[in-house]
């Protein structure tokens, strides 16, 4: 033993029972090498033994638009606030798709990982944030592919505009990701006690995509319900991105400011029932 061990000194200490506010943030930043391996990980393991392979990122959107505009915006004749009804949904579609993804995939964390996390510590914390990285790659992608369909709307004059509160957009993503992080960090700790919960959270977060203005805006909502989507912390987040980069949307400073203050309460919520499961739930996962 050195003269380091021997006076106590030590680069890293687990400790099997620590404060529930105790959440070592620390090691995220010492552990970032294999956060930046995990995001690596996910990206090449999904689509290594596909036929199209990134493609994907481009062939879900586009089919989904197209099946949106003509479902819903020609046979159901729902209101798009006079934009182009391809550029309404797939910049609907694009906001969502990545909240959805993140809380779908974050929600399994423990049961898809529970061989890696009893055999070997790291901070639990760095694979759920892997999975909101790289699907922030696959967002970059698609948001890409939106830029590019409004040029090509722009060029055959459609009526749509940029505004200035594009300026938000990054706080957006950040929202996004931490929202879809901090209900899928209580959801997976719940579901190590409670499997059913896994099976309900796909089916889920398919039906609360129609309780937000993915498919419709919110000015066409009915006055009595409005209030009920408004309580939905994504209608405001979606609402802004349209204002942004179409032009048309309910952007305010209560609509943006609520999903943040919700946000942050839901994320600190999450990472502390995180914390706390993380310890035991190999016993009972």
């Amino acid at each position: 033993m050195n003269k380091i061990q021997e006076e106590g000194y030590w680069d890293l200490t687990i400790k099997g029972h620590t404060s529930l506010l105790d959440l070592r943030f620390g090691d995220l930043w010492r552990y970032r090498d294999l956060l930046l391996m995990f995001v690596k990980r996910d990206f090449v393991s999904f689509y290594k033994q596909t036929i199209f392979g990134p493609l994907w990122f481009f062939i879900q959107p586009i089919l989904t638009t197209i099946v949106f505009t003509f479902v819903f915006g020609n046979l159901a004749g729902l209101s798009t606030d006079g934009l182009p009804q391809f550029l309404f949904y797939l910049s609907g579609i694009t906001a969502w798709n990545y909240f959805s993804d993140c809380i779908t995939k974050t929600s399994t964390v423990f049961k898809d990982n529970a061989n890696i996390f009893g055999k070997v510590y790291f901070p639990r914390l760095i694979m759920p944030l892997s999975i909101v990285t790289s699907n922030l790659v696959r967002f970059g992608v698609q948001l890409l592919m939106l830029f590019f369909m409004m040029g090509y709307y722009a060029y055959v004059g459609a009526d749509f505009q940029i505004t200035s509160a594009i300026l938000v957009f990054p706080l957006l993503v950040v929202v996004m990701a931490l929202l879809g992080l901090g209900l899928g960090l209580i959801i997976t700790a719940m579901t190590t006690k409670y499997r059913d919960l896994s099976f309900l959270v796909t089916f889920g977060v398919q039906l609360l995509m129609y309780g937000t203005t993915v498919i419709y805006p919110l000015s066409a909502a009915p006055e009595k319900y409005k209030w009920i989507i408004e309580l939905n912390p994504m209608t405001g987040i979606i609402e802004a991105f349209r204002y942004g980069f179409l032009g048309n949307g309910t952007f305010t400073f209560w609509s943006v400011g609520y999903p943040v203050l919700f946000t942050i309460v839901v994320v600190f919520l999450g990472i502390i029932i995180f914390n706390k499961t993380e310890k035991s739930f190999v016993d009972t996962i």
